[in-house]
C-alpha cells in the first residue's frame, strides 16, 4: 500500500516534468566571466589509484541506489562530455565552468572570490563552506556530480550523459533565479531540495523531448527518477535517521523510483518530434538558439574536446602518486 502512495506522489510530482516547447535561457549579464586563457573544460589526469578507489570502492552505494555501474565511474567518455557541452550551448550557458572528473580547489577559490554575479554575504558564507568542503573531501576521490552556484562550475564524475544533463539542468535553473544566493541557500530548508532536483529533472527530460532523443529520453526516466527517490527518501528520514539507517531508508525508494520512471519511458514515443512538424517548426522560429561563439569570450574547445590539467615540470606520472 506505501510503494503504492508513493508511486503516486512520485508520478503526481513529475509527471509533467517533460513539457514542450522547451523554454531555453541563457547567461545572464554579470554572469562570471572566464579569465584570459581559462579553459571552459578542464579534464583531472588520469589516476589509476585514485579513480580505482572512487569506482570500485566508495562509489559501491551510488552504484547500488542508481542501479548503475557507470555513475561515479571517474572514466567521463568523449559523448557524454558532448552531450553536456550541446546542453550549455543550446541554452547560452556560455560562461558555466564545467570540470570532469578534476580536483581543483585554487581553481574553485578563485572563481568563488570573483563571482560578482552573487552578492558577497552569500559567497562568503555559503559558498565558502562549499568550496571548503570541496577542498577537504574531494570528490574527484568520493564522488558526488554537482553544480556548485557560488562557483558557477559543474562537477562531472559519471559517464551518464542523463546525469549531466541533469547538473546541467541546475546551472540553468540559477541563471533564472533573480535572488541567486538566497535560491542557493535555502537548500538547507527541509523538503526544498525535493523542488531544485525536480526542476533539473524536468529540464533534462523536457531537453531530450525537444531534440527528439526518445531512446536517451527514455534511458534517463529511470536513472532521473530513481536519484529524485534518494532525496524523497532522505528528506523524509534525515532529520531523525542517521548513518547506515538512512542508506537502508533509501535503496527501496530510489529502486521504486526507479520502477516508476521505467514504466513511465514505456510510453515515450518514437521520433516523437517527427510526427509534430508544426510544433517543432513553431519552437524553431520563435526561439533563436543562443551560442557561445561571443565577442570578448575565451575560444570554446569543439564538442567532445577538452584540456587537460598540465602537470609541473618533474611530476610523477599518472599512477605513481596517490593525490588525485
Amino acid at each position: 500500500m506505501k510503494a503504492r502512495v508513493f508511486a503516486a506522489a512520485l508520478l503526481s510530482l513529475l509527471w509533467g516534468c517533460a513539457t514542450t516547447p522547451y523554454v531555453r535561457s541563457a547567461d545572464g549579464p554579470n554572469a562570471l566571466a572566464f579569465r584570459d586563457g581559462e579553459p571552459r573544460i578542464e579534464r583531472g589526469r588520469p589516476n589509476r589509484f585514485v579513480d580505482g578507489l572512487g569506482h570500485y570502492l566508495f562509489s559501491l552505494p551510488v552504484k547500488l541506489l542508481l542501479w548503475s555501474w557507470h555513475v561515479e565511474n571517474h572514466d567521463v567518455s568523449p559523448e557524454t562530455e558532448a552531450a553536456l557541452l550541446e546542453y550549455l550551448d543550446g541554452n547560452g550557458l556560455c560562461r558555466v565552468k564545467l570540470r570532469i572528473n578534476q580536483y581543483a580547489p585554487a581553481g574553485e577559490w578563485s572563481r568563488l572570490f570573483r563571482n560578482q554575479e552573487m552578492n558577497g554575504f552569500w559567497r562568503y558564507t555559503f559558498g565558502f563552506l562549499s568550496v571548503a568542503g570541496y577542498m577537504i573531501f574531494p570528490q574527484r576521490l568520493f564522488g558526488g556530480d554537482s553544480f556548485n552556484p557560488f562557483t558557477n562550475t559543474i562537477h562531472i564524475y559519471s559517464d551518464e550523459s542523463a546525469v549531466a544533463l541533469h547538473e546541467g539542468g541546475h546551472a540553468k535553473d540559477l541563471t533564472e533565479r533573480r535572488y541567486k544566493g538566497l535560491y542557493s541557500a535555502i537548500r538547507l530548508i527541509p523538503l526544498v531540495p525535493l523542488y531544485q532536483e525536480g526542476v533539473a529533472t524536468g529540464d533534462a527530460v523536457s531537453y531530450l523531448r525537444d531534440e527528439g532523443e526518445a531512446e536517451r529520453e527514455r534511458q534517463a526516466y529511470p536513472l532521473l527518477w530513481g536519484a529524485w527517490g534518494t532525496y524523497f527518501g532522505g528528506e523524509g528520514a534525515r532529520w531523525f535517521i542517521q548513518g547506515r539507517v538512512l542508506y537502508l531508508v533509501q535503496l527501496p525508494i530510489a529502486w521504486l523510483g526507479r520502477l516508476t520512471g521505467w514504466i513511465y519511458a514505456k510510453g515515450v514515443p518514437d521520433a516523437e518530434l517527427a510526427a509534430e512538424p508544426e510544433l517543432r517548426a513553431f519552437v524553431a522560429e520563435s526561439v533563436e538558439e543562443p551560442r557561445c561563439a561571443l565577442v570578448g569570450e575565451p575560444d570554446v574547445p569543439p564538442a567532445g574536446e577538452s584540456t587537460v590539467t598540465p602537470e609541473p615540470p618533474g611530476a610523477m606520472a599518472p599512477g605513481e602518486r596517490g593525490e588525485p
